[in-house]
């Protein structure tokens, strides 16, 4: 785990006018990320525009309880994505900024990182 590696592409926001960006490394699963996503859509109203500006691509394993060691890798699990300090996660436009922010500090409590909201410069 290389954690002084920092992310190199989508550290800007560029859709939105407020994102969600990662200040440490972690890897984040599908269903924390659908978690983040329903918490945003709920919190930022009707007429936001929600970006996610990460996709859940590789997958991962995990052997069943209670199985002994060896026989092989065990079977696919669900999706995850590797994440990097400075990555933008998720971005929101079409809302006033306090919504916006509140929405997106709601998002960052369903994330395994830790997570800042930045605007647009």
């Amino acid at each position: 785990m290389n954690t002084l590696r920092l992310a190199s592409r989508g550290t800007s926001v560029d859709f939105g006018s407020f994102g969600l960006k990662a200040l440490e490394y972690g890897r984040i699963r599908s269903n924390q990320i659908e978690a983040s996503r329903k918490v945003l859509r709920r919190s930022s109203g009707k007429f936001s525009k929600v970006w996610i500006r990460i996709f859940p691509d590789r997958p991962y394993t995990q052997k069943a309880a209670e199985v002994g060691m060896g026989k092989g890798k065990g079977d696919p699990k669900g999706y995850e994505v590797e994440v990097y300090p400075g990555r933008v996660l998720f971005e929101v436009d079409g809302v006033d900024e306090k919504t916006a922010r509140e929405a997106l500090r709601k998002a960052g409590t369903k994330m395994p990182v830790k997570t800042k909201v930045v605007s647009r410069n």
